[in-house]
């Protein structure tokens, strides 16, 4: 899906990461081929940065028996009243 409005930048590519931009560009241009590779590399690093909010927040998580019984028997009442 293209956007309504571009707007032109300048930016600079080493030449291995141009090479391989053009040799994988198939029909698209080379600036809609780094649009493609950009916007794919910005859905990883945000998938990664959940992951690792996701990990440190379990990571916290108790290892108490108890303390976990307690919790999912009150989440299995919170479940019974709905």
């Amino acid at each position: 899906m293209r956007s309504a409005v571009r707007k032109p930048r300048s930016f600079s590519l080493d030449p291995e990461v141009l090479a391989e931009v053009d040799r994988t560009r198939g029909d698209d241009s080379t600036s809609e081929r780094v649009n493609q590779l950009l916007k794919f590399a910005l859905q990883l690093e945000r998938k990664a940065s959940l992951e690792e909010e996701a990990a440190q927040f379990f990571s916290a998580a108790s290892t108490d028996e108890a303390e976990r019984r307690a919790f999912q028997k009150a989440a299995a009442r919170t479940w019974t009243r709905e």
